[in-house]
């Protein structure tokens, strides 16, 4: 069964009146294990995509299977239950809290998730240790350079081991060789730890390090390609 289940998915916003299709009857699906990149020209849907799979918001109409759960009728604390236990975030701004240390930054989930003390601080240097930040595990987010924090952020989205990581625009707020760096650790994670990645760019020096590509137009999907796809074109040409 994939993880990620999407099935002619419309989202309309109205405001004063107006209506918007931002989506306009999307299908896909995401396997266990996937990196998947989603790109799109500004006002494309992507960005939709991103809140709907982040279960941030609801579809208007059409079906989200995310593990397995539907999620378009969920109530509100349904919804923050799923985003709790199912998904971790990683943000362009980062979203530290900046009073608190990297430490405490990490241990925010599973401190929302009741989980007790002892191991959450457990987890969450294994996390830090992870993306190689443990020392500097009582630094505030001030102190650090933003790749270093952009660590602290996939470290807190990993810690309550949540099937699924959402990134957007990971390395928006980045240089270029930081950004680099970021997706080299996300890849690694994704082939070494089997951890499903979503991805929303607009940027193709980004989109290299997934292994499929989903580009939206319009709010419309206009391709789907993968690693074994062009492989296989290649193949028989």
């Amino acid at each position: 069964m994939p993880l990620i289940e999407v099935e002619n998915v419309r989202k309309v916003y109205r405001m004063d009146g107006v209506e918007f299709e931002a989506l306009k009857g999307v299908s896909f699906t995401v396997d266990r294990g996937e990196f998947v990149i989603i790109m799109g020209p500004s006002g494309s849907g992507k960005s939709t995509i991103m809140h709907i799979l982040g279960a941030l918001d609801v579809p208007t109409s059409g079906r989200y299977v995310l593990d397995g759960k539907e999620i378009a009728n969920m109530t509100r604390d349904e919804l923050a239950h799923v985003r709790n236990k199912n998904i971790g975030f990683i943000f362009q701004g980062f979203n530290l809290l900046p009073r608190m240390n990297a430490m405490e930054n990490v241990e925010l989930p599973m401190l929302y998730a009741g989980m007790p003390a002892r191991e959450r601080k457990a987890k969450a240097k294994e996390a830090l240790e992870l993306v190689g930040l443990l020392e500097w595990a009582y630094h505030r987010p001030n102190q650090m350079s933003g790749g270093q924090q952009q660590r602290v952020a996939i470290a807190r989205a990993l810690v309550n081991d949540a099937p699924l990581l959402l990134a957007d625009e990971p390395t928006g707020s980045l240089d270029s060789k930081t950004g680099a760096q970021v997706m080299e650790m996300l890849q690694n994670l994704n082939a070494t730890r089997g951890i499903t990645i979503v991805l929303v760019t607009h940027d193709s020096n980004i989109a290299k390090y997934g292994k499929r590509i989903i580009r939206v137009l319009d709010g419309l999907i206009s391709s789907d390609e993968s690693e074994e796809k062009e492989e296989k074109q290649v193949a028989v040409r």
